[in-house]
């Protein structure tokens, strides 16, 4: 499998072997799709945070709940993404919200990465003209049960933890979207925002390394990622990927279904 993240040098050398994919999205309720009309990378197709890659919203699963499987074949299906395809994704915040197609595919066996430096990196032309990409055959795949984690996986020890919000909602500060702040008990603060430097790109992987291992992660440790909904989340997994470090495991609820439940909630460092 190829590594969770490539450059813009990879790109250019397959440019004809891969789908890219824009997963923009944005949590104020502006339109990813829209932004994605207005200029993308050329032959790039458009997939949708909400309506390929989560399910349906409520307080017991969350905010964005995994996608049934046949929901999420057929939207690769008609973006003209195919099983053996190789596909690269990427977004203009750091891959933060890309991840989550990638982790997804990765996770079911398919070929995927994230862009380094997304789309604020790309050195060349935007178009707002859609690909002509037909239909392509891709096949439902269950969610592979190693690849997750309970909300009873997650307080039942034996993980690190690891919640990948910024660091004034993990402390609970602030909580602008869910209906508690803080965080799960036991839980250790890795804001995957902090895992690119200033121009959006991966930090070097002996400095990711250095991160994970500030917080338990060494190669050995089993790790469960979570954050708000389980969306940025699979940018840790992807970056401890990245870095050699194995792959973990996605808490797919995350705050979002934890914040529900009447089990406590911890604040502070």
């Amino acid at each position: 499998m190829i590594d969770p993240v490539v450059d813009q040098d990879w790109l250019r050398a397959h440019a004809g072997d891969v789908v890219l994919a824009d997963v923009r999205w944005y949590l104020d309720g502006r339109s990813g799709r829209a932004a994605y009309q207005e200029g993308h990378l050329p032959g790039a197709v458009f997939i949708d945070l909400d309506t390929a890659l989560a399910g349906p919203a409520s307080p017991a699963e969350g905010r964005h709940p995994l996608p049934d499987p046949r929901v999420f074949a057929a939207a690769m299906s008609a973006a003209g993404i195919g099983d053996a395809d190789t596909v690269v994704a990427y977004d203009d915040a750091g891959g933060v919200v890309a991840a989550r197609l990638v982790w997804l595919l990765r996770a079911i066996g398919c070929e995927a990465a994230l862009l380094d430096g997304g789309l604020p990196g790309y050195d060349g032309e935007l178009t707002p003209e859609p690909p002509a990409r037909p239909a392509a055959t891709f096949t439902p795949r269950e969610w592979p049960a190693g690849r997750l984690a309970s909300l009873a996986d997650t307080v039942a020890g034996g993980y690190v933890v690891l919640d990948a919000r910024e660091a004034a909602r993990f402390r609970g500060d602030a909580e602008p979207v869910d209906p508690r702040p803080g965080h799960i008990p036991g839980a250790r603060s890795l804001p995957c925002r902090e895992n690119l430097t200033g121009d959006g790109r991966f930090l070097p992987v002996a400095r990711l390394r250095e991160r994970f291992a500030a917080v338990g992660v060494d190669g050995a440790t089993e790790v469960i990622s979570y954050c708000g909904s389980g969306v940025t989340a699979c940018h840790n997994l992807l970056a401890m990927e990245h870095a050699g470090l194995g792959r973990g495991r996605l808490y797919p609820g995350s705050w979002s279904q934890y914040s529900h439940t009447d089990r406590p909630a911890a604040t502070g460092d």
